[in-house]
C-alpha cells in the first residue's frame, strides 16, 4: 500500500476536490513487460507516457501518448521526461540467453546510456520518484554454477561477479539509482526481475525468453514430434507471470524501499520441466526433447523472496502452470490463427 503522506489518482483532497492526475513516464514501453505495465497504470486512472524505438509489436498502444525515442542520446531523455511525476525506467538492448551471450559490447554500451541519460534527465526535471529495473543476471556465476542452487538474496550481489555484460551494467546501473537518492535526494526504487513471461511476449527472432520459445517449438509440432533444448535441459530457473510483475513494480514503486529488491516466484524447474508443464497445457504430452548444443547461462537460479514478502507484504500468486495456459495459447493463436479462448488477463485453473 502506498505510505499514507501520498496521493494516488482518484483520491479526493481535504476540500473534497480531486488531486490533479499524477503524470507518469514509461521507458521500453513498446516491449513486453512496459507495454503490460502502460495499461496497469492507465486501469488505476494515471496518466501514462510511453516511449521506445518501436510501438507495441502485438497489440494497440494503451499510452496518453507514445513517442518514438532513441534513449542512447541525451536530448532524447530531456524530452521523454518533460512535465512527469513518476519514471518507470524498463528500456533495454536485451533478449534471450542467445542474444545476451553474443553481444556483450553493444549491450553495456547501449543500455548504459540508456541508464546514464534518463536518470540525469530525470533529476534535471525534478522527477519525483523513479523506479529502475534491474534484473537477476546481476548476482556473481560462483553462486550459481549447480542446478541444485540456494535461493539468492538480495545481499548475494557481492562480491561482483556477474556473467555477462548485461548483467555487470544493471548492476551499475542500481549503484547509479543508490547515488542519485544520496546525493541529490531523488526517490529511487530498484527492482531485479527473474525470468518473466506471459502473453505479448517475443517469442521468436533470437531475442525470446526459454518459455516463450519452448510454447513457439511446441505448437509447431505435432503430438509425438521434437522439439530441441540447449544443453541437458537439467538447468533451473524460477518464471514468474507478467500480471503478478507488474503489481510488483507498483507496490514497490509506493513503497518508501530504496535498495534492491528480487521480484519473482521462487519455485525452481529445469527446463526440461518447463517444456513437459507446456506440452501438458498443448495436450502434446508424447512430445520429444533432443538436446543439443547451445548457451545455457548459468546451471542454476532461483529468488528468495524473504525480504519481498517482509517489505511489500505480498509476493506473486500465479502458479507457472496457470501462468502458462494464456501465454502457450496466445502464441499458439499467432502461429496457426486458431482464436485462443484464455484472455491474457485470465488466469485459469491450475493444470492438473
Amino acid at each position: 500500500m502506498p505510505p499514507a503522506s501520498e496521493h494516488q489518482p482518484g483520491d479526493r483532497s481535504n476540500d473534497g476536490g480531486p488531486f490533479l492526475t499524477v503524470r507518469v513516464l514509461v521507458t521500453g514501453a513498446g516491449g513486453f513487460i512496459g507495454h503490460h505495465l502502460v495499461t496497469y497504470l492507465k486501469e488505476r486512472g494515471y496518466w501514462v507516457r510511453g516511449v521506445d524505438l518501436k510501438y507495441p509489436e502485438y497489440t494497440e498502444v494503451d499510452a496518453d501518448e507514445f513517442e518514438i525515442l532513441d534513449l542512447r542520446r541525451w536530448d532524447n531523455c530531456l524530452q521523454a521526461v518533460r512535465g512527469v511525476d513518476q519514471i518507470y525506467a524498463l528500456a533495454a538492448d536485451m533478449g534471450g540467453m542467445g542474444f545476451i551471450s553474443s553481444n556483450h559490447a553493444t549491450i553495456l554500451r547501449n543500455n548504459a546510456l540508456i541508464n546514464l541519460h534518463t536518470m540525469d534527465a530525470a533529476r534535471i526535471e525534478g522527477v519525483e520518484r523513479y523506479l529502475y529495473s534491474s534484473s537477476a543476471c546481476i548476482y556473481p556465476d560462483y553462486l550459481q554454477q549447480n542446478a541444485d542452487v540456494k535461493p539468492l538474496r538480495e545481499e548475494d550481489a557481492y562480491p561482483a561477479n556477474p556473467q555477462d555484460a548485461y548483467g555487470w551494467e544493471k548492476l551499475v546501473s542500481e549503484r547509479l539509482a543508490e547515488y542519485y537518492h544520496a546525493e541529490f535526494g531523488m526517490e529511487t526504487r530498484i527492482v531485479r526481475f527473474h525470468n518473466i513471461f506471459g502473453p505479448y511476449g517475443t517469442y521468436d527472432g533470437g531475442r525470446e525468453k526459454a518459455p516463450a520459445a519452448l510454447c513457439r517449438k511446441i505448437a509447431q509440432v505435432s503430438d509425438g514430434g521434437e522439439i530441441e533444448v540447449w544443453g541437458d535441459g537439467e538447468q533451473t530457473r524460477s518464471f514468474c507471470y507478467v500480471d503478478d510483475c507488474v503489481e510488483g513494480i507498483y507496490r514497490l514503486m509506493q513503497s518508501d524501499h530504496r535498495h534492491p529488491l528480487n521480484l519473482g516466484t521462487d519455485r525452481m524447474v529445469t527446463i526440461n520441466e518447463l517444456a513437459r508443464i507446456i506440452m501438458t497445457v498443448a495436450e502434446k504430452p508424447n512430445v520429444r526433447i533432443r538436446h543439443i548444443d547451445g548457451p545455457q547461462g548459468v546451471r542454476g537460479r532461483n529468488s528468495d523472496n524473504s525480504r519481498l514478502r517482509e517489505v511489500l507484504g505480498w509476493e506473486p500468486g500465479t502458479s507457472l502452470e496457470d501462468g502458462l495456459v494464456p501465454t502457450y495459447r496466445w502464441i499458439e493463436e499467432r502461429l496457426t490463427g486458431r482464436t485462443s479462448t484464455v484472455s491474457v488477463r485470465e488466469v485459469a485453473a491450475p493444470v492438473s
